[in-house]
Formats: C-alpha cells, structure tokens, sequence
C-alpha cells in the first residue's frame, strides 16, 4: 500500500459523504486506494437484493470474504435506531444483521460494516466482543485493521487469471497475423508449423521474461537486431536444439542462448511463414512486451489452446475448468490427506520420506487437453516438496547434502489427448510450470538451481483414449491416481468416430447408445483399474447422475464392481475466457479399491458430509435405481402423456398479431384456431396460438387460402425431415405429427421449469386450449392427485430423480410413473382436497398475475405461500411424516 494513495483517499473524503449519491464511489475508492485492488469493481457487489417481508437492499457485499455492509450518510449516529419501512427501529448493525439471516447459508455474512464515511464499526460474526472502531484519520496508520475484507490469495489468482485470458488474446492476434503469411494457411502441414511456431514463440517469450535465458531481453534484442526475422527463427529454433559442445564456437549472435533441449525444439524444421512489417510490428511491440512470467501456465495453457484451437475442442466436447474447480477433484482425491501428513511430520528422516513418497507419486489424464489437471496437480506436488525443503533447510540441514534438492518431476504425470496442438501446449504449460517452481526453491534454498537443459521431458501422448491401451503409457502398477475432465457429448450431438469409441469402451454393456460420452471414460477407467488401489475422479455432465442415465449407467458400473468414494454435486463451472462456458458438471470420485474411506459429499456451495453410502444420484441413500415405466406404481391413477407435437415449420402456429390478421383476412379460421400453450406460454403467460384442424373439411380448407399457403409450408418442411415418420406426415400437412389431445379438463406439468422455484407451477386447463409436447398432461386428474403432486413431498422426488437442462427441472412421465403415493384416510385426503382448492381459489385472485411471478420466491404472495405450507402439512400428514395437518384456517 502507498501512504501517499491512503492520505490521499482520507483528503478526499473527510467531512464529505452522502449514503445515496457517494456509497458505491467511497467503497470502490478505498478498495483500490487503501488496500490495492485494481479490479476493485469486480470484487464488490452493490445494491444486493434481499428478501425480507419486502425486497430490500444491501448497500455493499464482498463475497470472497463474506462481509456485508451498512453504509449511512456523514454525520448519522452509528449506534442511534432507525426506523425501518416496517416500522421497527434498528441500529445499523442490526438492520445489516437482518439483511445477513436472509442471505444463503453459504454467504452469510462472516464480517458486518457499518460506517458513515467518518467511522467504521467493524463486528465479528465469530465474536460477540464489542465492534472495532476505525476512524477516516486514522486510516494511514490502521489501514491493515481492514486487510480481512481482502482475500489475497483469490486476487492473486484472478489476476493470473485476467493475465493469462489477456496472454491468449495477444497470442490469438499474433497468430491470425502470421497465418495470413502463409502460402498455404489451410493446409494441415501448414497449421502444423503453425502451431509449433506458436508454441516455440511462448516458451522462448516466458524464458526471456523469467530470467531463464540469462541476459535481459535477450530474445527480444535477438529479434530487433534481425532484418529478417524468419531466418533469424529457424536459425535460433535449430541452436535452442544443439548442445553448446556441438555448436559453432564463432558464432556470437547465437552461442548467447542456452541449450533448451526437453523435445520443444527437437522435432526438425517447421515452416515458417514471411514476418511482414505488419507482423514484426506485433511481434517485437505486442508479444515481446507482455509479462510471460506471471502467467499461470494452469489457466493459460487452456486458454491458449481454446483460443487458437477452439473449432477442434468445441467438436471433440472437451471444456477446461478454472484452479479452483481442479482442487475441487485432487484436493478430495490425495491434495488434503497429503497436506494433513506433512503438517505433523518433523525430523530429517521422514521429511525425506515423504519427500520420496511424492516423488513416487504418478497421475494419469486420459484426457488432458491442454493439461491443467496435470498442471495444476504437478504444481501443488512441488508446493508440498517446497514445503518440505523450507523445513529442511530452516533446520539448518544444509545443501551441499543434496547434488539437487528437487525430487518431483514432471516425468510423473502422464497425459493422453487426441489433439496433436494440445499435446504441444501440454508439454509446454508443464515446462513452464518447472520451471516457475525451481525458482520458487532457489529462493528457499539461497542458491540458483539450473534450469537449463530442461532435463524432464511430459510423458504426453497423442492417441485416442478410447481404443488405446493406457499401460503401455504407465503400467497399471505404477499408477497411483486418474484425473481429469473427460468429453462430455450427448448422444444427439456425438460424432461417427465417438459412436465406433464408445462400442470400444462398452464392449460389456450393448444398452450404451443414450448415455453420455463421458460414461465411456468411466468404464474404460473402471476396466483398466480393476483390482488395484486406484483411486480416480473426473469431472462430468451432471446428467450422468439424473434421471434414466442413474439405471442405466451406475447400476451397472456398481456391478463391476466399482464404487464412488466422493461427490460434488451439481455446480455451474465457468472457464477462465471472456466469453464464459457455463454448463452444470458434478465431480465423481470412484474405485475399485477397498471401501474403506471416509466417502464425503459436497454440496453446490462447497460444504460437504461424510455419508455412509453416495448412490448414483450422488446421495447418501442406498443404491436404488429408478426404472423407466409406462404407466404409474398405483395402477388406479390416470396415465400421464406428453402433449401434441406441431413438427410443422413453425407454419401451424401464431402469434397474437398473426392470428388477428389471418381472421382478418380469413374470418373462417377463427373456428379453427386455438390457444396452444406450452411450459414457456404455461408458466410466463406468453400468447401464442395454432391451427387445429382436425375437424375442417375440405371444402373449409380450401375456403382459407393463407390457410392453404402455410399447409404448403409444412408439407414442405416435412419432407426434408430425416425421420421417416415426418415424411410421411407431409401427406397430412393439417394435422400434428402427434396428436393427444384430450377432450375433458387435464392437469399439466411443465417439461422445464426453473430450478429456484420451491414449487414447480402446475395447474388445470381445459380441452380447447391445445397442450404442446412441452407440458405433460393428466387427463382426468382430481383435486386430490393436484394437491400431492404440487407438494413438497413431491417436490422432494421430483428433485432427486428428475432429469436436469443446465440445473432447471426436465420433468418426465418416468418420475410421475415411479412416484410412491400415500394411502391417505377418507380425513386425510378431504384436507388435501381442501388445500389444493385453496391453492387455486388464491392463484385466481391474482388473475393479473403470471405463474412465473406467483412462484418466484421474491415476489410469491404471502398467502399463496401459507397456502402451499398447509398443502404440504396436509400431504406430509397422510404420508405419516407428521401427526395431523392444519387446516381449520384455510
């Protein structure tokens, strides 16, 4: 921290500070002035909303550490009540309190602020003690007193994060440049060099930058001084290749720069292309110029291979994860049982054990990409040996004990990846990362390590996984751990090749075909580990453990017999670019070992147990399997079906506005038209209409020309169909492909609904408004069978064993037909009854108000949700979880 920035801000802002208009400017002000944090508004949240008995704000929050704050004008008395909109009369501190209880278990407040630009009144949540006062003068000298609102650690990573997103822009930008330059840019050969050019360029920019060349600058001088940069690469690639023993002891120019070895430059001779005015420009003012050092090779070996290879990852359904969702699998899998044993350890003997207890550690990635896992699980090795040195040498053992301190090697870790350009960035992320941590234990060691010739060379293997065989990369009795992140691509989207791979993996199993790609993984890994003590996890689709996939993947795996040792349940993951792949993954680990571990379970936001059992839908349950079904358990309960499906072009259905000009024009289509409603139109109140036709005659249709003109359509739209089944619908263009229509009142449930909802919207609706296949129906249903299933209990199924779009519920028939229903009294089932009328009787009070609105947890009525609550206890009494249900006041 400046002092001077400190007594600036404190000028600045005394005796100045209004609650509305200077809050946000205040916070971001200090953030980045007291306390350094350059992305200060990233790292604050303002005007956080919260929901008490109306939706009110918080003035500021920061998430990484938890504290929450109360911000009032210049002059307002800190510890004087207020009177809130309520009518209460709350302290600061108190009314943020009340904010922090309504908050989410996982982001209740740990710190609490209240300050009125004058004075901060800082409370421990941890602590009961009276509050710690700081006040604006005193800033220059108590500035640390605020160091709890700074997560160092977290900032430290997001700006390896920012710096490493930027690297692979500046990388992206230099290589579009250089592929114009090429005779031939499309060419594979071509792409090759290219790539390996690329690759070469980083290593040479980040030795240059980390002071692993030697002299300063050295490459970039190297190419200022070139007029013809190209030959001036080749010649430089081919002596970075050539030991100093073998080179021209005349030539100056480049005798300057030290033997690499390592491979990087070991595979000949690649094309590269004329280094325009334009591209040197770049080159020597944009890539030279970066700081290469401070990259995370972890996040910028992804982001480099994503940037300049995204078309072949996005197909191949590989995705990349961030250093905190990879602890999320090798912490659990060995990081924490590693890091508790070194915490006891003392004494030169087992320091050095355990230092050889890493170093005989080997981890393999089936599919590693651009090998962060490996990365990331390489470095966090090198940080326990570090660890273990800086004991070593703190007890004055010396170095001349030790030809070369350093025992873990990248040799240990092994990869394999179907992409010739990420087994390149592979290499080259976990070169670098060796490097960054031999200068980590040059500083812990007081003396230079050589870094050069890099003396281990990534054991990264370019081959299909799937149809290769992973012990002849490391024997299965070497091997201590499996990782990774897998391809994760569903059956509609998978291509020729992973079809024939998945044959290949699941030569045990013939009912493959609709599990996930990643399941392939799953088993070959199962195969290759059976009878060791293995331990594995990788990261995976959440779909893998809903809905069908449960029955039809882990029953099996479970037989082989393998078992899952810990769960993260399902979380969104974001990569590390701008434009931010959010998809919803679970973690697995699993093993054929013996099961005798403690098995722990983490749920979305991070807090795990220990269970006695995690089952296939990562709960720790007994391993049930929920079967596929076509009619319900309890054969007296009406079969629920799928609404009418259009497959029409879209020329079957309409708008408000297209309805009202086609009956402007066609008066008689006005019969035939209908409201058709599915999960979108049910829940958001969303207008949209269709053509139903089933009952027009010939004549009617040929009275209707625009009628007549969208039927054209869909005949045509059908035949271009690749299901048989639509073709042959084209030759009844005025009907839906699927009609299920019923013709008395039916219940419906959305096939999609969100997930932040404690009750799915279900309802009624009557037989002339259409049911599109997006809602599933009830023909026939009673006020009874509505008021179980809009019920927590049913919810409570309805969450574990539904299937799952990104974490929105994907209802099926399936969880309807394997529901276990109550055998309520004649008294149980009138209260139930009861409630689910009230229930309806409530919505229809809100006749202005969509479903979306009634049951978003923000804006639900007060009584629709006492409503729903005496539902609950009427459905959760005839199941014989409570005593009696409350009814009498409904």
């Amino acid at each position: 921290m400046d002092e001077t920035d400190i007594k600036n801000f404190v000028r600045r802002w005394t005796e100045r500070g209004n609650e509305r208009g200077d809050s946000q400017k205040f916070w971001l002000e200090l953030l980045r002035d007291v306390l350094d944090i350059n992305d200060a508004s990233s790292y604050i949240d303002f005007e956080v909303p919260v929901q008490l008995k109306h939706k009110s704000f918080i003035d500021a929050f920061i998430p990484d550490t938890k504290v929450l704050i109360e911000q009032k004008s210049l002059g307002r008395d800190l510890n004087q009540p207020i009177v809130q909109s309520d009518g209460t009369k709350l302290t600061p501190y108190e009314q943020a309190k009340r904010y922090g209880n309504e908050l989410p278990y996982s982001l209740r407040p740990r710190w609490i602020i209240a300050c009125n630009f004058r004075e901060f009144l800082i409370y421990d949540m941890e602590k009961l003690d009276a509050p710690l006062q700081i006040l604006l003068q005193d800033l220059p000298e108590k500035f640390h007193l605020l160091e709890f609102l700074v997560d160092r650690d977290k900032i430290k990573l997001r700006e390896e994060e920012n710096l490493s997103v930027a690297a692979g822009k500046v990388v992206d930008n230099l290589y579009e440049t250089l592929k114009k330059n090429y005779i031939h840019p499309d060419h594979a050969d071509t792409l090759q060099s290219l790539n390996k050019l690329c690759v070469r360029l980083v290593f040479c920019l980040y030795a240059e930058s980390a002071g692993i060349f030697g002299k300063h600058k050295i490459f970039t001088n190297y190419l200022e001084n070139e007029n013809d940069i190209r030959r001036g690469l080749i010649d430089l690639f081919r002596i970075l290749n050539t030991p100093e023993s073998q080179r021209d002891p005349y030539d100056d120019r480049l005798n300057q720069f030290p033997y690499v070895n390592g491979g990087l430059f070991a595979d000949g001779a690649i094309e590269i292309p004329r280094i325009t005015p334009a591209t040197r420009d770049i080159l020597l003012n944009e890539i030279c110029t970066f700081k290469w050092k401070d990259i995370s090779p972890t996040i910028f070996g992804a982001v480099f291979e994503s940037t300049i290879n995204a078309k072949t990852r996005r197909t191949g359904g590989m995705h990349y994860t961030s250093p905190a969702n990879i602890h999320k699998v090798i912490d659990t899998l060995f990081l924490n049982d590693l890091r508790d044993k070194l915490k006891n350890l003392t004494g030169r003997k087992a320091l050095l054990n355990f230092q050889n207890k890493l170093a005989s550690i080997k981890i393999l990635d089936p599919a590693c990409g651009s090998g962060n896992f490996l990365t990331e699980s390489f470095l966090s090795l090198r940080r326990l040996e570090n660890e273990i040195l800086r004991k070593l040498f703190g007890a004055q053992i010396l170095l001349g004990e030790f030809d070369n301190p350093v025992k873990v090697s990248i040799n240990q870790f092994y990869g394999i990846e179907i992409d010739d350009f990420a087994v390149a960035v592979a290499k080259t992320a976990l070169w670098i990362s060796e490097l960054q941590m031999l200068a980590e234990t040059a500083e812990i060691v007081h003396k230079p390590l050589k870094t050069l010739p890099l003396r281990s060379y990534p054991n990264i293997h370019l081959g299909n996984a799937l149809t290769g065989v992973w012990g002849e990369i490391c024997p299965v009795s070497e091997l201590t751990y499996i990782v990774g992140n897998p391809p994760f691509v569903g059956h509609q989207w998978r291509t020729a090749q992973q079809v024939d791979d998945m044959k290949i993996a699941f030569h045990d199993l013939d009912k493959h075909g609709k599990l996930d790609y990643v399941c392939a993984w799953y088993n070959k890994t199962a195969d290759f580990i059976a009878g060791t003590n293995i331990r594995c996890a990788f990261v995976s689709t959440n779909s893998i453990c809903q809905g069908e996939s449960v029955s039809n993947f882990w029953k099996f795996f479970f037989g082989k017999p393998a078992h899952i040792d810990f769960a993260h349940q399902s979380f969104k993951w974001d990569s590390e670019s701008d434009k931010k792949a959010q998809v919803h993954v679970i973690i697995v680990g699993f093993s054929t070992a013996p099961n005798d571990k403690p098995k722990l379970i983490f749920d979305a936001d991070g807090n795990s147990h220990v269970a006695q059992n995690i089952n296939g839908y990562l709960l720790d349950a007994p391993n049930i399997f929920i079967e596929n079904r076509g009619n319900p358990l309890n054969p007296s309960l009406p079969k629920m079906t799928k609404g009418s499906q259009p497959t029409d072009g879209g020329y079957l259905l309409l708008t408000a506005d297209e309805r009202a000009e086609l009956i402007a024009r066609n008066p008689l289509a006005e019969k035939f038209i209908r409201r058709f409603i599915g999960a979108e139109e049910f829940i958001n109140g969303k207008e949209r209409y269709c053509l139903w036709l089933v009952d027009a005659t010939p004549s009617e249709l040929r009275r209707m020309p625009l009628v007549m003109e969208r039927l054209a359509k869909v005949a045509a739209a059908r035949r271009k169909s690749a299901t048989k089944s639509v073709r042959a619908a084209a030759d009844t263009p005025a009907l839906f492909t699927q009609i299920r229509q019923p013709d008395t009142n039916y219940l419906v449930v959305p096939a999609v609904s969100s997930e932040n909802r404690n009750y799915v919207p279900i309802g009624f609706l009557t037989p002339e408004i259409i049911a599109s296949n997006q809602l599933y129906m009830i023909p026939d249903a009673t006020l009874y069978q509505f008021g179980v299933l809009t019920s927590s209990v049913h919810m409570a199924w309805l969450k574990v064993v539904c299937g799952r779009l990104e974490m929105r519920y994907r209802y099926a028939p399936a969880v309807y037909n394997n529901f276990p229903w109550c055998a309520p009294t004649a008294k149980q089932k009138a209260a139930i009854e009861l409630t689910a009328q009230t229930i309806l009787d409530v919505r229809a009070g809100f006749a202005d108000s969509i479903l979306a609105d009634l049951y978003n947890e923000l804006t639900m009525p007060k009584i629709l949700r006492d409503t729903h609550r005496e539902n609950d206890r009427a459905v959760l009494a005839a199941y014989g979880f409570i005593a009696t249900a409350v009814t009498e006041n409904l």
